[in-house]
This record gives structure tokens, sequence and C-alpha cells, in this order.
């Protein structure tokens, strides 16, 4: 219990820490809270010499002067809560704009392995709707809680001015109205923790279902999609009833309670020791205080479903914020590598694995070199990729590069030396020749583009667009084919120009008079360079210099294609059964 109560205190202050950086808004917000609580508070008070004065006709000026002041004051009052509101509410939009770049930033250094057990959808909703939350807290819910909470402060003050006497009532009540908002805190926050893991899930399942649209519609699964939907859209209502319910109830629970405070001073006024030190105006303020009361106090209840939403969402951002990086601890930055690359004796496992995917394996490529990689599905081919390029760390073993160990390089450093082509293709929404010059920032010309492209056989689709290089190809490159998708990542590999060349599956979605262009642009492009091609289809291989069959996470055979089609192996049974059309 404690803890949870030190914990929302930490995430509070450290969402407070972020409200600090946009120091001018917040004074300019607080000025305009405290002078709306003044003019409040000024309205109740004028209630006195109105009623002892002007209604008696001791001071005929106060009733001519009244219609004045009251339309002086409201414009003052009207003047501070647009102050307030959009002081803070530009507090509120640039600490959330804070967050989500910090958490956009945070998320392209988190390691691979990271997004292999963390869905999509429920990192959107962070970004989006856990982002909202806090929105609200830091703008709307402090707004309302420091000015009516500066507006409570005043009425006390007011009341013990008046008569301290009748306003020691408020410490009797008070203590029972603060241990009620604290119950009703609790509530509030866990239900708010629920909500945000149920909006995740509305995300993930939206997610699939429009990524796998074609499948739904092929395989009839819009019942079943919608069944899933339905599920997860009703724990979200359900959640959110159980919300309502507790801030419907928490309200009059609580103005009830504050009602005893107004009705114990009604039963004080009747002992005649007490009205006789009061005038009429004395009793109109007070009793004017005490129902006033009631606004702040409803409000706060009210606004703490907000700002417990808001708690529980910062604790949810926070938490991934404060996640490790992928490890980026080497120092070594180099404009240009020769290419040697030196695997010893690495092991693997896959966080989730059960077994290593790649045990002892151990290899040297010299610069320049080809080395290709088969075996069957799942056998650790694309591994290798990824550990050269350190999406993951290995667990025992090394692997340099030019004689340095990989993890000396800087991240950024390592990574400029290798260019990958993947069977899985992933384009952005975005002009094709955007998409070819990704994150080049203005380093390559159109004149490079077009070269690169026609290099890989691009150009011949690309020119059958009215726009060009300046078709804007759709989500993951939706406007084009298979075939296309991959030509234009030859491209991107082509204008990068790494001394290392990964080919994973490249030209596995191409027909075969694509493949026969396109196998010609990748042997142009793997000249003077370190390659290593994962492939399935022996007869793209057959020139590499050496070859390594992959069985079970081990390196079990070994030599050019004709070597290996002469131990009558692994490789040959492959070469067989594709030749017969088996595989």
């Amino acid at each position: 219990m404690k803890n949870n109560k030190e914990n929302a205190w930490s995430i509070l202050k450290r969402l407070v820490s972020y409200i600090k950086d946009f120091k001018l808004a917040l004074v300019g917000a607080i000025i305009g809270m405290i002078g709306y609580a003044a003019v409040d508070m000024a309205l109740i008070w004028s209630l006195q010499p109105l009623i002892d004065d002007g209604f008696t006709g001791k001071d005929p000026s106060i009733l001519e002067m009244m219609p004045y002041f009251v339309v002086i004051v409201m414009g003052l009052r009207g003047v501070a809560a647009f102050m307030s509101s959009y002081c803070m509410a530009w507090v509120g939009n640039n600490v959330v704009m804070k967050l989500q770049r910090q958490l956009f930033a945070q998320l392209m250094l988190l390691p691979v392995s990271f997004f292999d057990r963390t869905n999509t959808g429920e990192l959107l909703s962070k970004i989006t709707y856990d982002a909202t939350q806090v929105s609200n807290a830091a703008s709307n819910a402090l707004v309302k809680v420091f000015r009516e909470g500066a507006t409570a402060i005043g009425l006390i003050a007011l009341m013990f001015y008046q008569s301290w006497q009748l306003s020691l009532v408020f410490f009797v009540v008070g203590p029972i109205v603060g241990l009620a908002i604290n119950i009703v805190s609790k509530r509030f926050r866990k239900i708010s923790k629920n909500i945000q893991n149920a909006m995740g899930t509305v995300t993930t399942s939206s997610e699939q279902m429009l990524k796998g649209h074609k499948e739904v519609l092929m395989f009839g699964g819009q019942k079943v999609e919608n069944k899933k939907f339905e599920k997860v859209s009703n724990t979200v209502r359900t959640q959110k009833m159980k919300m309502a319910s507790a801030n419907a109830i928490s309200v009059p629970v609580i103005q009830s309670l504050s009602s005893f405070a107004l009705a114990f001073v009604l039963y004080l006024a009747t002992f005649p020791q007490i009205m006789d030190t009061l005038s009429s105006g004395t009793f109109v303020v007070i009793i004017s205080s005490m129902m006033a009361l009631m606004k702040p106090i409803k409000s706060v209840t009210q606004i703490n479903n907000e700002i417990q939403k808001g708690i529980s969402a910062s604790t949810s951002l926070f938490e991934m914020l404060d996640m490790n990086v992928a490890k980026d601890e080497g120092t070594y930055e180099v404009e240009r590598v020769n290419g040697d690359i030196s695997i010893k004796n690495v092991v693997f496992t896959y966080p989730k694995g059960d077994k290593p995917a790649l045990n002892n394996v151990s290899f040297d490529i010299k610069s320049g070199q080809s080395i290709a990689l088969v075996g069957r599905s799942g056998s650790g081919k694309s591994t290798i990729a990824n550990l050269l390029t350190r999406f993951y760390d290995i667990d025992s073993g090394e692997i340099s590069l030019d004689g340095k160990n990989i993890e000396e390089y800087r991240l950024t450093s390592l990574r400029d030396q290798v260019a990958i082509v993947s069977q899985n293709v992933h384009l952005f929404n975005d002009t094709i020749a955007n998409n070819i010059a990704y994150a080049s920032e203005d380093k390559f010309t159109e004149e490079d583009i077009v070269k690169a492209a026609t290099t890989a056989h691009a150009m011949e689709f690309i020119n059958n667009f009215p726009e060009g290089l300046n078709t804007i190809i759709g989500e993951n490159g939706a406007m084009l084919s298979g075939g296309q998708r991959q030509r234009l990542a030859i491209a991107r590999a082509l204008l990068r120009d790494a001394p290392v060349l990964i080919l994973d599956e490249a030209t596995s979605a191409l027909d075969t008079e694509s493949e026969r262009h396109i196998q010609a642009a990748l042997d142009e492009l793997q000249k003077d360079r370190t390659s290593i091609v994962i492939a399935h289809r022996l007869s793209t291989i057959e020139h590499a210099d050496q070859i390594l069959v992959i069985d079970h996470g081990e390196v079990v055979e070994r030599g050019t294609h004709q070597e290996l089609l002469a131990q009558g192996k692994i490789y040959h049974s492959l070469s067989q059964m594709q030749s017969s059309g088996e595989l």
C-alpha cells in the first residue's frame, strides 16, 4: 500500500519536472488561477456590505456601485479563466509533445529483441492514448485542481476572517472528505491501468485486421475478426463503465459529507451566543462560502479521475523511457572498411528460444569474397546476418570486421558498412526517390538515384508512373508488386555503396525473367564487395567463392558448388530436390 502511494507520488513529481521546463507559461497560469479565485472570493465578500449597509440604507452608494462592481469583477474573472486555461493548455501540449518525442526516440534505440516480444498495437497505444491522458492531466486537470484549490483556500480564509468559531467545523469534516478522495483515487488508478491495457488490445486487434485485410477476405474471416474485436471493445467498455460508476458514486458521497458541515453550521446558528457575535451580512458570507466550497470539492473529486489516468499513463510511459537501450558501448568509427569478416565459435540463442539458433559457428570471409549460406528453413542462415549488424548480440564467441570485434564499433558506424537486401522489403509511404535514397539527407543527386534504379532494372516500371520517381507508393509499397518492391530495395543498396553486402533471399519474389535481369545487377553490385548471400535457389549461388551448408545452427558442409555436389551429402540432396521440383 505504502509503496504504491510512494510510487504514485514519485511519478507525479517526475511529471511536474516536465512542467517546470515551461516556467513562463506556468507563472501566467498560476497568476490566472489566483486571480480567478480572488474574484470569486471578492464576489462573496461583497455580500456583507451589500446586506449590512446597502439594503439597510446605511450606505446607499453601495447599491449604486454594485452593478459596476459586478460587471468589472466578472470581466476580470473571464480574463483570469482564459489566462489560466490557455497557459496550462500550452504547457500540457508541450509536455505531451516532449514525452512523445522522447518515447519515439527511445523506441528507435531499443534492441530488436524488444520488438520481437511486444505488439506494435501496444506501442501505438502508448504514443497516442497514454500521451493523451498525460495531456489531460498536465493541462485540464491541473488547471481545475489549482484553480479550484486556490478558490477553496480563499473561501476558507474568508470564513475564518468572518468567524473562526463557525469555520472550525471545516476541520472536522475536512479529514473525512480527504480520506474519501484518497480511497477513490486508488480505485481510479487501478481502473485507469486496466483501460490502458484494454486500449492496447484494441489497437493491436485493429492493426492485425488492417494488415491482414486480404487474408481476412480470402479466408472469410470477417466473423472471426468481428468476434475478436467485439470482445476487446467490450472489455474497454466494461472498464470505462467501472470508471464512470466510481466517478458517479464519489461525487455525491463527498458532497453529502461536505453538506454535514453546512448543516452543522446552520445548527450552531440557532445558539444565541453565536448569533450575537455575527451580523446578517457576516452570516450570509459564511453560509455562501460554505455552499461555494461545494463546487471546488466536486470539481477536485471529478478531476481526480483525470489525474489518476494521467499518473497511470505516465507510469506506463516512464517505464518505457527507463528501459535499457541497445548496447552501444563501442567507440571505434571508420569511414569505410575493407570487408574482412571473421566469425569464431559463435553461439547465439534467441531471447525466447529453447536451444541455440547458432552453435559454435566459425568461418572467415576475405575482402571482396562472396560466401553463400544455404540450408533448410529455420536452420540459422538469416540469424548470421542479424548478428553481423548487431540486431542481436551473441552469447559467446567473436565476430570481427577488419580484425576488430564488432562490439568495439559504434553501432551507426558498423551499420554504415553494411547494405542489406532481404526477402521482407519495407518501404515507406513516400516517393520512390525518397525510398531509394532513404535517410541520405540530400547526399545523393537525382542522377545518382536514377543510375541506381536503372542498374536495379527499376526504371523499367518507374517510367510507367505519370509522376515517375516522385510517385507516392503507399504504405509499405502497396502500389507495387513484390518484384518491384524488391528492385527498389536493390536500388537502395546500390546507392548505399557499402563495402559489405548481405543478400537475404534477394530474388525470392521475382519471376524468372526479372530474376535474370536482377541477378546481373546483383553480380555487378557484388564486385569489389564482401558478400554474404542467403539463398533458397541454388542456381543463384553456383559461382560463390565458398558455400556453407547450415543445419540446426551448425556449419555441416563447406566448399565450392562443385566440391559440395561431389561430396553427395546435404547440398547434393538439396540440389537434386530443386532439380526435380520437390523444393
